[in-house]
């Protein structure tokens, strides 16, 4: 799908699964990717893989609960990029245990990567765009555990129903300067998804409350951030987009 916001397109947490997707979703439709990742080889993999199917991106290694790096990170993709038109917040990570096994170190670790990185890269991302004054379009990743609740993940559930109310605020103090801020909220089969996809029992029983009985490919992800970047999605912001095959409806 065509994207015709100017300038770089961002995405964190784009070495593999959901990111790589939808870095390679971007570079695809002909955009300039940066390719951040708080692991450094793995970004400059995922970009190399891209360049070598002919899209254009570059590796930044960024831990994105980092301020100055995250700062670092806005820098590089403008000069790259001479602005920025799309940044995705998409870093995250996962510590789950039952709620009353869970370590307080373990529960703020969660919240502080998901809430603080997202926080950072909205932050950032509204600084260049509002710079550069050409709007553009923010998107986070969330999760139907923010949403509904999930068992053995309030931490992670925390984390992600916060991204979910970001976004709508973020969206509400940055529709006058033309800057659409959206969530997406997926269920797909990546390394976050891993332990649960490999157990046979967590999985059947996770499937079956899944109404399309599967988990989506990345691929099938991306295609919804190229939309939200899109101008068929102009008039679109303040909204979380569940690509979950129907498990929360």
């Amino acid at each position: 799908m065509a994207v015709d916001l100017d300038g770089a397109v961002v995405v964190t947490g784009a070495g593999q699964g959901i990111g790589f997707a939808v870095a390679q979703a971007f570079a695809s439709a002909g955009r300039l990717v940066v390719v951040s990742d708080i692991r450094g080889k793995a970004a400059d993999d995922a970009a190399a893989t891209l360049q070598a199917a002919g899209g254009r991106a570059i590796a930044f290694a960024c831990d994105v609960t980092d301020e100055p790096r995250i700062q670092a990170l806005g820098a590089f993709a403008v000069e790259a990029g001479g602005s920025i038109g799309v940044w995705v917040n998409n870093a995250g990570v996962t510590r789950p245990a039952m709620l009353h096994k869970m370590e307080l170190a373990d529960f703020e670790w969660v919240l502080r990567v998901h809430t603080v990185g997202t926080f950072l890269g909205i932050r950032e991302a509204a600084r260049r765009m509002i710079e550069a004054g050409n709007g553009g379009s923010i998107i986070n990743v969330t999760s139907i555990a923010g949403l509904q609740g999930t068992i053995g993940q309030i931490n992670y559930a925390a984390a992600k129903g916060a991204i979910a109310a970001m976004t709508k605020s973020a969206a509400r103090e940055l529709a006058k300067r033309k800057i659409r801020v959206n969530a997406v909220a997926p269920l797909a089969a990546t390394p976050m998804t891993e332990a649960i996809r490999t157990d046979a029992k967590l999985a059947e029983r996770y499937t079956a409350s899944i109404p399309l009985g599967r988990f989506a490919e990345p691929e099938e992800v991306a295609s919804m951030f190229t939309y939200l970047a899109s101008p068929a999605a102009s008039y679109v912001t303040g909204q979380v987009m569940c690509i979950d095959g129907g498990m929360y409806m």
